[in-house]
């Protein structure tokens, strides 16, 4: 019979000696083997900043600033408060 295995998503760095630190601990009593797997980004990843100032500026978009496309104001909806 095959264990079950479950996901932990986390982040963390990986420090100048080549070690990996978690940004927070895990929900996990150890000691206990894992299975580790490091997503890395990509050198020419752009960061999350850059697409949010490519779409603000880019001509694609200058149709959302018409007054047509504003069709919802502060009435509309209810809030959203996040608790997490």
């Amino acid at each position: 019979m095959k264990a079950t295995r479950r996901a932990i998503e986390t982040t963390g760095v990986i420090d100048a000696r080549r070690q990996l630190i978690l940004d927070e601990p895990l929900p996990v009593a150890g000691p206990t083997p894992v299975r580790v797997i490091i997503l890395l980004a990509a050198e020419d990843e752009i960061e999350e900043a850059e697409w949010l100032r490519a779409a603000a500026t880019s001509p694609a978009f200058r149709f959302l600033k018409e007054p047509a496309e504003d069709i919802y104001n502060l009435e509309d909806g209810r809030p959203f408060n996040d608790q997490g």
